[in-house]
């Protein structure tokens, strides 16, 4: 599935094409989604398109007083592609705009979703999301006092969305190595000065995956067809018996959470 860094690289690859444009039609081909396309999206035409932003996994597109919510689930992708450009297998919907482009949604599985919404924050998929990794408002001192008496485990304490979005399987991964701390060490006993540690670990792998264009996973590629090559850096992440890169430990897989796990048993504690 696309996490935080691949949405965010599609987000900076759309955008320049489509915020100031006018959205003239939208095309809906296959309205089975993860949730049924609202039939008011086939509607829409003549919108102004004032920005595209990204809250979690979810993308925004701003017309004004509603806006379209995008989530790519696990094999979505979007394109800027000419009006003529003949169809592909599973190209569900054509955002027009009036620059004669249009805005391609692609899903073979169909688990990714468009959203009519009127107000995005309060929607019940957004409203009770945890901060964004990278703003002022997420910080160590945040993930210590939320994780005061919580006997979950650490990796699964930041992979959940009300605690902090965006950070899945394979950047927790990352984040919990760099910080030294074991993923499966009960949330609720580790120290203020530990999770500042990773509350800074996991701003630097994001913001390093974002600068990379994102992880190269099977069924993504960036808005411009090029893969992300964040893979290439990854520490930890699938690299189940190999030496570990600070201790040359080989490193342990496991499943925390019921998703797999890597880590240095040396240098995580």
């Amino acid at each position: 599935m696309p996490e935080l860094p691949e949405v965010e690289t599609t987000r900076r690859g759309i955008e320049p094409h489509v915020a100031g444009r006018t959205l003239t039609a939208v095309t809906v081909r296959e309205p089975r989604l993860r949730w049924p396309v609202d039939a008011r999206v086939a509607e829409l035409r003549d919108r102004r398109i004032i920005g595209l932003r990204r809250r979690a996994k979810y993308l925004l597109m701003d017309l004004g007083d509603l806006h379209l919510g995008i989530h790519l689930g696990m094999s979505g992708t979007l394109r800027v592609v000419a009006a003529d450009t003949p169809l592909r297998k599973h190209d569900h919907i054509d955002l027009h705009l009036d620059s004669g482009q249009l805005l391609r949604f692609n899903d073979p599985r169909r688990f990714g979703a468009l959203l009519y919404l009127t107000d995005a924050l309060t929607h019940p998929l957004l409203a009770n999301l945890g901060p964004e990794p990278l703003d002022q408002d997420f910080s160590g001192g945040w993930l210590y006092r939320r994780s005061r008496g919580r006997r979950v485990s650490v990796k699964s304490f930041i992979m959940d969305n009300a605690t902090v979005v965006g950070v899945g399987n394979i950047y927790a991964q990352e984040s919990l190595f760099l910080a030294g701390i074991h993923p499966s060490r009960p949330a609720g006993r580790i120290s203020a000065a530990r999770y500042q540690r990773l509350a800074l670990a996991i701003r630097s792998v994001l913001a390093k995956a974002i600068e990379a264009g994102g992880t190269t996973l099977r069924d993504f590629t960036s808005a411009d067809g090029q893969p992300g090559y964040f893979a290439q850096q990854l520490l930890v992440y699938g690299r189940t018996g190999e030496p570990c890169p600070q201790c040359a430990e080989p490193l342990r897989g496991g499943r925390h959470g019921q998703r797999s796990t890597v880590y240095c048993p040396c240098c995580q504690r």
